[in-house]
Parts: structure tokens; C-alpha cells; sequence
């Protein structure tokens, strides 16, 4: 049995049960414009990453404003996109394991379907899952520009196994996934761009040899909130995967732009609601909202518009709230919001998102109950 919506359309936010996961729809929907007017400014393919949201409904917003198709990291997650219609899905992710690799295959019967790889047997393996489904799948070689995770190294590693997967009756060479993940949150803009700036480099010398070999890339994909910007002007890639600007997070916020400022290009959208539980003295309150409710592996959760006011210490179904001289302590049964300090492991922890009009003045309502259909969706 699922769990019931914590809230029901018309509701005054002040009503809504928590913990609750809150999207203030009018920055959520500005900031979904602001990432396809730069990536249409820009002459780039947006293919949002669904691993952030994990709700179909999030990702037809996406591509009515523009956006060319999903990604997502996991098989599970891509049955939930192609089921609810959304038919280009990149799973941004190496596959592996017969299971696995047979659901994929099958999605690619409906849909369109990409996969990275960076393995020759991998690759082999992938071709027998979709020889035996009687499908075609396009394979994309991730290459490792900097990030020290899943990658083959630039150059030629990357291009025996595009040669490999060229070679295949089932497959089709995709081109290049050159993500750079560990800049993402490289906190000054000349981290950033010299990271971004190297990366570049390799991904193109990597192209070029593809093409000198005769295999053209019909995707060099990567990109994520925090170097988009500078990604769209490098000439290489020609398809932007950012997924955590439709919220943004504590962490993001930690990040400087060219000037030294706070980033601020996307305004904070999502927010765990709570209430104090416990309020025993004038030095702490407890909330209901520990780590089963925001996640902390990128820092704590931020009350919002609440100076003053910090999250520490969380246990399975508690936070504590201090403040400064600054600041002053909720009362009993009050209720704050608080910034995740990572979007998308938080997103994860709910079932349902609860859309909020009028954060910016007079009495906040609830406008949207939408499901967040992918959760738990790891395999």
C-alpha cells in the first residue's frame, strides 16, 4: 500500500502533514525556463537528468519547454519515463547484468533508448540482450575527462570500443558521454572553467580521432548544473544533461560565480517541510524531519528565510534546530522550511511532491499532488 499525500489541493500550506517534500511551483517553473532559454540561446540539445526528479509529470514539463528527452541512471527508472510516454530516454549509466540488460532491451522495442558503455564485454553483452529482444540500441562510450568514476580514457580506449559497437548488427555507435561530475561542485568559477576547459580538450581531440576513423558522434553529451554555462560555450559538447537546476540545493548554493558571488542562476524551489516537535527549552527545538526526510551526504539542510537559524545534529526522525543572537527558536507545533542540502537523494526519501503558490506572500497553498512515480527505483 502506498502512502498517502500529505496534503490535498486547496490546502493552506500552514495544513500541509510533515514531514512533506514542498515545490514551490513558481521558482520551480522559472527555473525550468531559464535552462531551455540558455540552452536554445546556446544552439544545444537539453536532455534533462530524470535521477533528480523522478516523476514523468516533472519530465514532460521538461520537454514541452524544449527538451529532446530524458535521461536517467538506472533500467527501473527508465521504465517508469517510457511507460508514462516519454520515448528518448539516455540511460546515463553503464548497464550491467543479464536482468538488467534483457528490460532494456525490450524498452528499446518502444522506445528510443541509449546506454553508455565502457567495456568491450560489456558491449558484448549488450548486443546479445538485444539481438535476443529483436531490438537496436544506441551506445554511447563514456570517456573519463576528470571525474575518476565510470570512463575509459580519452583517445584511443574510446575508440576501440566505438570500432566495437560500429561493428555490431544490433547496436549503433551514439557517440561520446563526457560528464565531468566532480566539477560540478567545484566552488570557485576558475575551478570550474579550468576543469571544464581541460575536459573540453580531451573531448575533442577524442572526436576528432572518431571522425578521422569514420565514426562521427551524433552525441557528445555531459554537462550538470554547475558547468552548463560554461560547457555550452565550448564548442564540443552539443547535448546538456543538467538535472538539479529545476531545484537546486544547499550544496549548488555553496558554489561562486565568475564575480564571487553566491551562484544564483536557479532560484531554490524544493523544500522539506517540518514542524517542531519539541521545544523543552531556550537553547534548541526539535523537528520531525531526520534523515529519513532530507538527505546530508552534501551538507545539512538550511532553514529557509530564517536567519539566524541552523539544522544540526539529525538523527533517523529528529533535527535540531540552534540559532544565534540573531535569530529566534520556533515554537511548539510551528512549522519551517528547510533547503536539502543535496535535491536529489532527498527526492528519493518521499512519495509525493506537493505543489505550493504564493511562497513570496500572503497564505501559501497547495496547487499539485504529484507522485514521485521512480522513487526506489535503484536497480
Amino acid at each position: 500500500m502506498g502512502m498517502p499525500a500529505p496534503a490535498h489541493i486547496g490546502m493552506a500550506l500552514n495544513e500541509v502533514d510533515t514531514p512533506a517534500l514542498i515545490i514551490d511551483l513558481d521558482s520551480y517553473e522559472g527555473n525550468l525556463r531559464r535552462m531551455a532559454d540558455a540552452a536554445k540561446a546556446s544552439g544545444m540539445r537539453l536532455r534533462p537528468h530524470g535521477k533528480t526528479h523522478k516523476s514523468p509529470i516533472i519530465g514532460r514539463h521538461q520537454i514541452e519547454r524544449g527538451a529532446v528527452g530524458l535521461c536517467c541512471q538506472k533500467v527501473t527508472e527508465a521504465e517508469v519515463f517510457v511507460a508514462a510516454g516519454i520515448d528518448d530516454i539516455l540511460v546515463s549509466n553503464e548497464v550491467v547484468g543479464a536482468a538488467k540488460l534483457e528490460r532494456l532491451a525490450r524498452l528499446a522495442r518502444t522506445a528510443r533508448i541509449g546506454v553508455c558503455a565502457d567495456n568491450i564485454e560489456n558491449i558484448r553483452d549488450i548486443a546479445l540482450a538485444a539481438e535476443r529482444a529483436d531490438a537496436r540500441l544506441s551506445v554511447i562510450v563514456e570517456i573519463d575527462i576528470g571525474g575518476r568514476r565510470c570512463g575509459v580514457p580519452p583517445g584511443e580506449s574510446a575508440l576501440r570500443l566505438a570500432t566495437t559497437i560500429a561493428q555490431s548488427n544490433v547496436l549503433q555507435f551514439g557517440g561520446l558521454q563526457a560528464y565531468h561530475g566532480a566539477a560540478q561542485h567545484m566552488r570557485t568559477h576558475a575551478e570550474r572553467a579550468d576543469a571544464i576547459a581541460r575536459a573540453a580538450a580531451q573531448t575533442y581531440e577524442t572526436v576528432a580521432l572518431l571522425e578521422r576513423e569514420g565514426l562521427p558522434c551524433v552525441t557528445i553529451g555531459g554537462a550538470g548544473t554547475g558547468t552548463f554555462e560554461l560547457e555550452s560555450t565550448s564548442g564540443v559538447l552539443n547535448e546538456i544533461q543538467p538535472g538539479s537546476y529545476i531545484f537546486m540545493d544547499a550544496d549548488y548554493a555553496r558554489n561562486r560565480n565568475a564575480a564571487g558571488d553566491a551562484f544564483d542562476t536557479f532560484a531554490f524551489a524544493l523544500f522539506v517541510y517540518t514542524t517542531i516537535m519539541s521545544r523543552t527549552d531556550d537553547e534548541r527545538a526539535v523537528v520531525d524531519a531526520g534523515h529519513k526526510a532530507a538527505a546530508v551526504d552534501s551538507g545539512m539542510s538550511v532553514p529557509f528565510n530564517r536567519p539566524g537559524l541552523e539544522y544540526q545534529r539529525p538523527s533517523d526522525e529528529h533535527g535540531v534546530l540552534v540559532c544565534g543572537s540573531a535569530g529566534r527558536l520556533p515554537e511548539l507545533g510551528e512549522k519551517i522550511l528547510l533547503v536539502p542540502g543535496h535535491c536529489d537523494p532527498t527526492v528519493n526519501l518521499h512519495d509525493w511532491y506537493v505543489g505550493v503558490r504564493g511562497l513570496d506572500g500572503g497564505t501559501p497553498r497547495v496547487e499539485a499532488i504529484w507522485p514521485i512515480t521512480a522513487r526506489g527505483a535503484l536497480f
